[in-house]
């Protein structure tokens, strides 16, 4: 019997050894240009790699003929076989993970998967700029690892989302980092730096060359789907300059001026009119001009299409086409340009120098990313294989996540942790738990939870020691396309949750399971239900992190990324873009910054099993001095409050303005944890379009019991303590502003 056995597992071992050499046999080599092997290549300056990129861009670009030039301007682009320049996609997902989801990743082959970190909303709730570095450090590992093993058409990825979660019922909110336009910025920046190769303080140590292409998407205002027949593809965003320069346009910045991403995603919908893909003044003047963009643009799959099939703004297809190469579009997720573009040039409506530009900046990317250097795999990047993705480090690093994303939102009587030496028995019921304990019931088949069986849910609630309610929504809720028009639990799940407390011998932990807020008032206010955690998506590791600190294996330290509303704000129209309330109209505002209606959790709110002390030190200083930096008057506005344009006091005057804010943070309690210390700023006299606080820094901190750390923020005046005006300029108004970090408050003085 023992010999059988051997013999069988080295027969397995035999066959499992025979099948991964036909794998790698049947494995295609990846795509790219200038085959060292093939005499041709030699004599075009292109395959040059001693010349600058530009150069070798302008070389191939002349060596297209008119039809071939617009086959590249889509997403999936032909080779042309005569050069040696293999096909190219540029269509590929990574937002959480590289995905299937876009046509660029095939996952048939030797890598068959790849980690699944939690979903963006929950990272975000980290408030860990490290972590996320890390996140898209091991996403664009895991990509090149799929490029050198031939299972992907391109290497360009379009992620990630940094749109401002403005409305909660946006189906595609927890895509995003949350609401705040500094953490999408700070996001931003960390994910691309990891994603595209470079240093976490984003030194450039590659040169130039991306481990992986990174889009910053969806360039502007985008963040309305399909909200009762209303639908992103026609919809007409009327956004303010003041809401623009102080929420929309900051993340773009942040990730294409810090981030120095390769890829820009504009959006399906319109701004003040133009469609955000036809805006000259967006994609040229601002992202190009202004901050510095190097890279390529790309539409959003068929927004080019609906510039003149649902905006009604181009008269002719080949109108929308010369729109979007005008403003600086560079390539169509799609094929309009592909079937509109040479009629548009026979029409005299475009020039050939706008292809010529597209066609450079779509190039000098591919360029970049070692496409045309020949072999890959032998050059840099060219050893990370399949031996590097869904690695032991990166589960890890996703249960890290996870982990330290969950956000304990009530623990009413520190019912959590559970003891597990204590705990006899457990029950677990909801439609978005796993049967892995002796007493499990789903309450309902689907989460849209149409039908609870609650009386069985009841009675298995009376046999167990605790309950564990697992709840919430999924992708049937809240997805691309689907807005919500409800805040509440879908279904019965309210109903099952009260019904099954009630019945409980002890009170119950509800874990909610979801991306966008939800109004659980109930449970907030319900004695029964002792603690909630808001767990996300949490990804292939989420679980285990739930578990974890159901059962005090971890301390939770996550803090909300997003307002939780009342029901009641659906009353609000998901087409109103002011982020500022109107007094005069009962308007209420969005997000934290601005809203002032009631709140079912707050941005920023988390619990821990410990408890945390913090105290501002002296040496931060109380009084800024500006009026002896300059020469330039000072501003009045009609307020009679002094204020001074930032764009006056220049960048580098601005840069010698910093100064640096020190707190020291103590874990008072008897475990060990890790969680953000968030640092806002308020006015001490708001005035009428004045945010009601706005965090200016987050740091992680990890502390054992009784351990003191202390925190340094940088600030910059320019930044931090300025506002924007009406036209969208940013000044600084003198008087006194309040540092907050929890409950604790330090007056500081702007003097001009």
């Amino acid at each position: 019997m023992k010999l059988f056995h051997f013999r069988g597992v080295a027969t397995l071992f035999i066959l499992l050894l025979f099948l991964r050499h036909l794998r790698r046999a049947d494995s295609a080599p990846p795509l790219f240009a200038c085959d060292g092997s093939n005499p041709q290549t030699k004599s075009f300056a292109f395959c040059q790699t001693t010349l600058p990129v530009h150069q070798r861009v302008k070389d191939l670009v002349s060596r297209l003929t008119l039809d071939e030039k617009i086959s590249q301007l889509v997403n999936t682009a032909p080779a042309i076989p005569r050069l040696g320049v293999p096909s190219y996609e540029w269509w590929s997902e990574a937002l959480h993970g590289v995905s299937g989801y876009g046509l660029g990743i095939s996952f048939k082959g030797r890598i068959s998967g790849a980690t699944s970190f939690p979903q963006v909303i929950l990272s975000a709730s980290t408030f860990d700029s490290h972590l996320w570095y890390r996140i898209g450090q091991a996403i664009g590992i895991e990509a090149r690892a799929v490029y050198n093993e031939g299972q992907a058409k391109g290497m360009t990825f379009w992620a990630p989302n940094i749109n401002i979660y403005r409305d909660p019922r946006w189906g595609r909110g927890h895509e995003t980092p949350g609401e705040d336009p500094l953490v999408a910025g700070k996001y931003a920046v960390a994910f691309v730096r990891g994603f595209q190769g470079e240093t976490f303080e984003g030194n450039n140590v590659n040169n130039g060359h991306l481990q992986a292409s990174a889009c910053c998407k969806h360039f502007t205002a985008y963040d309305l789907d399909n909200w009762k027949g209303i639908s992103r593809l026609g919809f007409d965003a009327k956004v303010t300059k003041q809401d623009l320069a102080d929420t929309f346009q900051p993340p773009f910045k942040s990730c294409i001026q810090e981030g120095r991403a390769s890829g820009v995603m504009c959006a399906y919908n319109r701004v003040n009119g133009i469609p955000n893909c036809a805006d000259y003044d967006l994609l040229t003047k601002t992202a190009r001009g202004e901050w510095g963009f190097h890279g390529y643009i790309t539409s959003d799959c068929d927004a080019v299409s609906i510039i003149h099939d649902n905006h009604k703004y181009a008269r002719s297809p080949e109108d929308a086409v010369a729109d979007v190469l005008k403003a600086g579009m560079d390539v169509n997720c799609g094929s309009y340009l592909q079937n509109y573009t040479k009629s548009a040039i026979e029409q005299k409506k475009l020039p050939l120098s706008q292809i010529d530009r597209a066609l450079h900046n779509l190039f000098s990317v591919r360029m970049r990313l070692g496409l045309f250097n020949g072999n890959p795999t032998k050059q840099l990047f060219g050893n990370i294989g399949p031996d590097q993705v869904c690695t032991k480090e990166h589960l890890e690093l996703a249960l890290e996540a996870a982990r330290n994303g969950i956000v304990l939102l009530k623990n009413s009587d520190k019912l959590l942790p559970l003891s597990k030496s204590k705990t006899s028995s457990l029950a677990i019921i909801g439609p978005n738990a796993d049967i892995r304990n002796t007493f499990y019931h789903n309450g309902c088949d689907f989460v849209n939870c149409t039908f609870a069986a609650i009386e069985d849910a009841v009675k298995i609630a009376k046999e167990a020691d605790y309950v564990v309610l697992v709840m919430g929504l999924d992708q049937s809720q809240e997805r691309e396309d689907h807005d919500r028009v409800d805040l509440r639990l879908p279904g019965e799940q309210e109903s099952l949750i009260k019904a099954v407390a009630a019945a409980a011998k002890k009170p119950v932990v509800l874990v909610l399971v979801c991306g966008g807020p939800v109004d659980v008032s109930f449970a907030k206010d319900e004695g029964k239900i002792g603690s909630i955690l808001w767990a996300g998506y949490p990804g292939e590791a989420g679980g285990i992190a739930v578990a974890e600190i159901i059962f005090g294996e971890h301390n939770p330290g996550g803090k909300l990324p997003v307002t939780w509303y009342p029901q009641d704000f659906v009353n609000v129209p998901m087409t109103d873009m002011r982020m500022r309330p109107d007094p005069s109209s009962g308007y209420p505002g969005r997000t934290y910054r601005f809203y002032n209606g009631p709140k079912v959790f707050e941005f920023g709110h988390g619990l821990s099993y410990s408890t945390y002390s913090y105290n501002f030190i002296s040496s931060t200083p109380n009084t800024i001095h500006l009026n002896h930096l300059y020469t330039q008057p000072t501003d009045q506005g009609s307020s009679s409050v002094r204020y001074l344009s930032v764009s006056k006091i220049g960048t580098n005057t601005c840069e010698t303005l910093k100064f640096s804010t020190h707190v020291v943070v103590e874990n008072t309690g008897d475990m060990a944890g890790k969680h953000p210390v968030l640092l806002f700023v308020k006015h001490e006299r708001p005035k009428n379009g004045s945010a009601v606080k706005q965090l200016v820094g987050f740091q992680s901190v990890s502390l054992n019991a009784t351990e003191r750390a202390h925190v340094e923020f940088v600030l910059s005046p320019c930044e931090h303590l300025s506002v924007a005006d009406e036209d969208g300029s940013m000044m600084i108004e003198e008087g006194y502003r309040h540092l907050v970090v929890e409950d604790k408050e330090y007056a500081i003085n702007v003097v001009l």
